[in-house]
């Protein structure tokens, strides 16, 4: 386990983030010709791709100098108390080398090996449940979309359950498709949360919905569609929606493709200017889950069909801020394509 947790300081940053989801970790221990040099965490990855460091940049080159290791000798209760502070997944021990004594892990100190948000909060969510679910079918013409089962819960119960971690109790959930049998099934499991539905009566689009809201919602609001899981601390999506201002954050999901071929770039006359052998591309997929402002409802037609991607787009031709915060490409599940979610039904 150690060993699938180091990773040299030429890596490319891409290469971190596909080791993170190996591992199922999100931190590594950076090694340079055998020499430990530092620590990187996803929170490193995302401030530089939020910073616009192109992926192929050597992870050693974005390396913080204020980390914290744990010394030899140092007791398990002050290792306890720096892993406590800064909610490390493992503490490296070193030694008067710098040197890599052992590794110590949250489990081990805390019995679990799930952090905890870095903050609770307590904002609205709001989740888009109407959808037909088309690429479920056939499942879907029996069972809405919100309610298919992954293992013993029902995926929009996950999605409670990922908010409920933060402190979000309070659920507004935009219904149409068998309306009547999301609600009843809820009701019946006397869940404990503040649960308000509001249905359209005809398909509305992405964000159409979101129009019934007006005078209803005053704070700021996630938003989420009904068949996607994201595995990240929300805390610090909202601390980033909050310190850059932002009106709408969009969470993108890394997503890589690999090019089993050779590719060439040519210039005049078909001069070749570049062969690059297999690369790799990374693109930051629209993940499904949103934090808005609430003053945005007010902008959003009423009883007209309306994508959020239009309000996005209102949004930006106004000069208003819209940020994009990057999640790894294993963190975010996309339940509604069928080979994931029968992937999942395997945990």
């Amino acid at each position: 386990m150690i060993e699938n947790l180091k990773i040299e300081s030429d890596k490319s940053l891409t290469d971190a983030l596909k080791q993170m989801d190996v591992v199922g970790k999100k931190l590594l221990m950076v090694f340079s010709r055998g020499q430990f040099i530092g620590l990187l965490s996803i929170g490193d990855l995302q401030r530089a791709i939020i910073n616009n460091i192109d992926l192929i940049t050597h992870v050693g080159e974005i390396l913080r100098e204020d980390i914290v290791v744990a010394d030899e000798g140092e007791s398990i209760e002050s290792i306890k108390s720096k892993m406590l502070q800064i909610r490390a997944e493992f503490m490296p021990v070193v030694n008067d080398r710098r040197e890599i004594v052992k590794v110590i892990f949250w489990e081990d100190l805390f019995g679990s090996p799930i952090l905890p948000p870095k903050k609770q909060f307590h904002v609205p969510v709001v989740i888009m449940a109407g959808g037909l679910g088309s690429r479920l079918k056939p499942l879907t013409n029996v069972i809405p979309k919100p309610l298919i089962p992954i293992n013993e819960k029902t995926i929009i119960e996950h999605i409670f359950d990922r908010f409920r971690e933060h402190g979000c109790d309070s659920f507004y959930i935009s219904v149409n498709y068998k309306a009547e049998l999301i609600e009843y099934y809820l009701d019946e499991q006397n869940l404990p949360y503040n649960i308000v539905y509001f249905k359209e009566n005809v398909p509305m689009g992405t964000a159409g919905s979101l129009s019934l809201l007006k005078g209803k919602i005053k704070d700021t609001f996630f938003v989420s569609n009904c068949d996607i899981l994201i595995e990240e601390d929300y805390s610090e999506i909202l601390e980033y929606h909050k310190r850059n201002n932002n009106e709408i954050t969009i969470v993108a999901a890394l997503k890589s493709y690999n090019i089993p071929y050779g590719t060439i770039k040519s210039g005049e006359k078909g001069e070749l200017k570049e062969l690059i052998e297999k690369p790799c591309f990374t693109f930051k997929i629209n993940s499904g889950m949103y934090i808005l402002e609430p003053h945005l409802i007010d902008e959003i037609p009423n009883d007209k069909f309306f994508h959020i991607t239009q309000l996005i787009e209102k949004v930006k031709n106004r000069r208003g801020r819209v940020g994009v915060f990057p999640v790894s490409e294993k963190s975010w599940k996309d339940i509604g394509e069928w080979s994931v979610y029968l992937k999942e039904l395997t945990y």
